[in-house]
């Protein structure tokens, strides 16, 4: 059956109208601690943009989108498009600070009259010979959707419109809106000189990046005035794409709690379809941390209970945004777009390098698909670079192979195994994480075991389902230490495990991630439904 089918045989009460319903995971008396137990109605549909990267030149602080080109052959370096490929995110975002400056006309059209720019953020120059002809195709080869960041008047930055290079680098509503003609009209005059005869399609543009932190860009109101002026403009161009717009807490060297979104839907929210914002600035919450340095060698478990208290404050943000989302009605989704730790040092704390940071990584991933109902994009990391941890994908240079980092490990895992819908986990033993989805015949769990000394075994029950075997897919280092690098590519490719038919107990070994894939049988009361149902269609 196609999706819309498999929805339908459950009829429409076993949804959640609207997609307000969370999935928790309920721990009851009713059942044994060590069971693990799933209620198999379909509760929402899984984005199709749920695992996202973001991509954005980072000039001398981590050489990113210019040591992803391969200037010998002037194309993309086949080993990156080989990692990514094997990453397999569904969005990839061009997009981050360097937005407040970017001026899209200079990244398109014959190469040699590309101008390069200053970085004005991150150090040295950028040449330009990625532009959105070049990003367009990269996502195409490795099947992600592209999403357009744009120049949202600087983020309201003054220091853009007029720089120390005597630069006028901020960017209006109309350029915003001809990006979109560029992109999507088939007749755009612009492209079609440039050689490109067929529109690329780009449905995703998010209006500005982190709009709200600090006091150097626009206050609240100003934002989402242009805002409502930017999404006119470029819905005027193409009504079919889809907006996000900046809902982030303001911030001042720190969460403040103080959210633009409730003001920005209220506002604007006709005109967005996604509220933006960032699980940044994830820090260390003890004042005698491990998690500076190379201090968490010293006690790694320490660092790995350190790194599990931390998704505390993903969650808590989590909620605060869904329930402003919530209160705004049905229609909108929340986009996270960028994402990751903050440890020092800055951006390149080498635990992320290890099997010690996949607590964090796993745990934050399961509280994304637990909300799925309204989390619609989410990132775990920023995308390719040479130097920093907080990568999915680390390029050596000058060459080599690149590689998955632990959190692309963890995302690949968790996005080949899932399902069509989100469905809840009644219950299941306290030191496991456990998040669950399904399609007609599969029942997917993901599932940490967030012990880091002890295996935990499980009851494995679905609801009115029969297991009829099934697979798990394991990544368990007995070094909590064990690490990639680009001799060590290999550490964490996940192991393949059988289920046998009529195996119903699981043993999850301590610190483990695993997707269990539980080959169900429909009971007859729902078999007959079912049967009905697809009859009729």
């Amino acid at each position: 059956m196609d999706r819309r089918t498999f929805v339908k045989s459950f009829g429409a009460a076993a949804l959640t109208v609207g997609g307000t319903e969370r999935l928790p995971i309920i721990h009851t008396g009713a059942r044994s601690a060590a069971s693990l137990v799933v209620d198999p109605t379909p509760k929402f549909e899984i984005s199709p943009y749920l695992y996202m990267q973001f991509m954005e030149p980072l000039g001398t602080t981590d050489g990113s989108v210019e040591a992803s080109w391969d200037y010998a052959k002037d194309d993309w370096r086949e080993d990156l498009v080989a990692a990514t490929s094997e990453l397999a995110p569904d969005v990839i975002r061009w997009g981050g600070n360097f937005i407040r400056w970017y001026r899209w006309r200079e990244g398109v059209g014959p190469v040699a009259e590309r101008p390069w720019m200053y970085n004005l953020e991150w150090g040295g120059k950028e040449t330009n010979r990625v532009g959105t002809h070049e990003f367009v195709d990269f996502c195409r080869r490795v099947g992600a959707e592209p999403l357009m960041c744009v120049n949202f008047l600087s983020d309201g930055h003054k220091e853009y419109w007029n720089t120390i290079h005597g630069e006028n680098r901020t960017g209006d509503a109309n350029e915003a809106a001809d990006w979109v003609s560029y992109a999507n009209d088939p007749d755009n005059a612009e492209r079609r000189r440039h050689g490109v005869d067929e529109p690329y399609n780009i449905r995703l543009w998010q209006i500005g990046n982190e709009t709200s932190y600090g006091d150097r860009g626009f206050p609240r109101d100003e934002a989402i005035q242009h805002t409502i002026e930017f999404a006119r403009a470029m819905r005027a161009r193409d009504p079919s794409i889809q907006l996000l717009g900046w809902g982030d807490d303001y911030r001042r060297g720190g969460f403040t709690g103080d959210y633009w979104a409730p003001a920005m839907l209220d506002r604007a929210g006709e005109y967005l379809d996604y509220i933006a914002l960032h699980m940044m600035g994830m820090s260390p919450q003890r004042e005698d941390t491990v998690l500076r340095g190379f201090e968490y060698q010293k006690d790694p478990e320490r660092a790995w209970e350190e790194m599990l208290e931390l998704t505390g404050v993903v969650e808590r943000r989590l909620k605060e945004i869904r329930e402003i989302v919530d209160a705004h009605g049905p229609d909108k989704g929340i986009a996270i777009t960028e994402g990751h730790v903050s440890f020092d040092p800055h951006n390149a704390n080498p635990i992320l390098q290890e099997w010690l940071s996949a607590v964090y990584h796993a745990r934050t991933m399961n509280l994304y698909l637990r909300n799925g109902d309204r989390v619609k994009i989410c990132t775990g990391a920023d995308f390719a670079g040479t130097r920093w941890t907080v990568n999915a994908v680390q390029i050596p240079v000058p060459r080599g192979q690149s590689f998955l980092l632990p959190i692309a490990t963890i995302m690949r895992l968790f996005n080949r195994h899932k399902g069509s819908h989100g469905v809840m986990v009644r219950h299941a033993p306290p030191e496991l994480d456990v998040t669950a989805s399904r399609d007609e015949n599969t029942v997917y769990l993901h599932v940490l075991n967030t012990s880091y000394r002890n295996p935990v075994e499980a009851s494995l029950e679905v609801e009115g389902l029969a297991i009829r075997g099934g697979r798990v897919h394991e990544i368990a280092p007995e070094d909590p230490r064990a690490y990639v690098d680009r001799n060590n590519t290999d550490t964490f490719v996940p192991v393949e495990k059988q289920l046998p038919p009529g195996t119903t107990t699981w043993r999850f070994p301590p610190r483990s991630v695993s997707v269990v894939e539980l080959d169900v049988a429909v009971a007859t009361a729902m078999g007959d439904v079912l049967s009905a149902t697809s009859s009729a269609a």
